[in-house]
């Protein structure tokens, strides 16, 4: 009896200090299946996801991320130059916007759940919540954009964390 309650202790200390461990520096980790064969029900990992940004998957090639956007929120006008992009809508429904240079964006479509976006490397692009509930999303990054297991919990700490 005793050894099964050190043993229940141990569990409680180890999981607290790793989740505190995550917290360093402001910095939220997310398990990051990378690196190893994983399979996952997609479209549940990402409608249950209330970050605005989670790394799942980082391979050398790679990269799986989630993202829940508020209503009227935004991803943020960025561009990729090293790598193309393909994000799923699960939930929610969205304005996208593409262009060669940041200021002309000749690319404008709406979108809603389960259309797909193809995002080619080099052109500046913004995906923009236009409804009024969480924009559910997953992205594909090829190669990583992100370091593993990033979490940025909101767009203001994503923003923070690009030092834009």
């Amino acid at each position: 009896m005793l050894k099964k309650a050190v043993l229940v202790i141990l569990c409680i200390l180890l999981s607290v200090g790793s989740l505190m461990a995550g917290e360093k520096g402001g910095k939220q980790k997310s398990t990051d299946y990378g690196q190893q064969p994983w399979v996952v029900d997609i479209e549940d990992l990402t409608e249950k996801n209330e970050q605005f940004r989670a790394a799942k998957w980082t391979g050398q090639h790679l990269q799986l991320t989630v993202m829940a956007i508020k209503p009227k929120g935004e991803i943020g006008l960025e561009k990729h130059d090293s790598g193309d992009q393909f994000i799923r809508v699960e939930e929610g429904n969205a304005r996208v916007v593409m262009g060669k240079t940041k200021d002309v964006m000749t690319f404008d479509e709406k979108v809603s759940g389960d259309w797909a976006i193809l995002i080619p490397a080099g052109f500046w692009h913004n995906i923009i919540n236009v409804g009024d509930k969480p924009l559910k999303v997953y992205v594909l990054y090829g190669p990583p954009e992100h370091p593993a297991g990033t979490i940025h919990k909101t767009y203001e700490e994503s923003e923070a964390a690009h030092g834009h």
